[in-house]
């Protein structure tokens, strides 16, 4: 690499916005070293790209997701979409959407054991980035669940899906007869972000339900939204939702960050 920053230094012409790219993970000002991009340019693309196509097929190790949820204090379900595998759940969409039988057995079985009801059923589905789901998904789960207790609310088992896409959580929800949906899904890997975390919430989760009744809180990561900044924002959309008997397009994010921020103000404007 030292030999390849040597060529670089010798052979590349710069671009007068490098000193940009301390802001942003973005690929620009990049230079040039004749008409094509500089060596060390190309190889962190392809290595990014590796990552990203890494994140989407590796698959999810749910044992050490298992113990990270007990230790924080919180019973887990595992959980499988319709979809054998990574290779059917990457085809077929729809099957990555439902339980297979076993998982909804496991989720009937569980309802029989349990007759107290739940109001809070949160739901982790491997989705296209297992990376994301691996690094932050019990930390994330960890933070929600410890300030949905503080309100009162009674949490059902974590239920941890593989090959599981957004709507999956439905059929939990709706499986455990929750009223509130929280569901942390790995999101589709970017460039410069193969581990980016989403959260999905839904008030009185039913299969069927379309991306109209849900309420989307993207980019949670280390580089993008932080677990704080984000549990704040949910907690803030469930106490609103609980009021107004509503999630998706009727719920209209208009929370203040505790840094005083609001979050629906455009940047742009003054």
């Amino acid at each position: 690499m030292n030999e390849l920053k040597k060529i670089d230094s010798d052979t590349v012409t710069e671009n007068s916005w490098a000193s940009l790219r301390r802001y942003t993970d973005a690929r620009i000002a990049q230079g040039r070293s004749g008409v094509s991009l500089p060596t060390q340019a190309l190889l962190a693309f392809q290595m990014d790209h590796a990552s990203a196509r890494d994140a989407v097929h590796i698959a999810l190790q749910t044992e050490p997701l298992i113990e990270a949820l007990k230790t924080a204090g919180y019973d887990s379900l595992v959980l499988q979409s319709r979809a054998n595998d990574r290779s059917e759940y990457l085809q077929r969409p729809d099957l990555g959407r439902r339980l297979n039988q076993q998982a909804v057995a496991t989720l009937e079985a569980y309802r029989q054991q349990h007759s107290e009801p739940v109001q809070v059923s949160l739901v982790i589905a491997d989705g296209l980035s297992s990376m994301a789901v691996q690094s932050h998904a019990a930390a994330v789960a960890a933070a929600v669940l410890s300030r949905l207790e503080s309100r009162g609310l009674s949490i059902g088992p974590v239920a941890i899906v593989t090959q599981g896409r957004v709507a999956v959580g439905d059929e939990v929800g709706e499986r455990l007869g929750a009223q509130l949906l929280i569901l942390l899904v790995g999101e589709r890997p970017g460039l410069s972000s193969p581990d980016s975390l989403g959260i999905y919430y839904t008030y009185q989760p039913k299969v069927g339900l379309t991306d109209v009744r849900r309420n989307c809180i993207s980019n949670v990561r280390p580089a993008g939204m932080s677990i704080d900044a984000a549990s704040e924002k949910l907690l803030w959309l469930i106490d609103e939702s609980m009021r107004l008997g509503c999630s998706g397009v009727a719920l209209k994010d208009q929370s203040v960050s505790s840094a005083g921020v609001d979050s629906h103000k455009n940047f742009l404007l003054p």
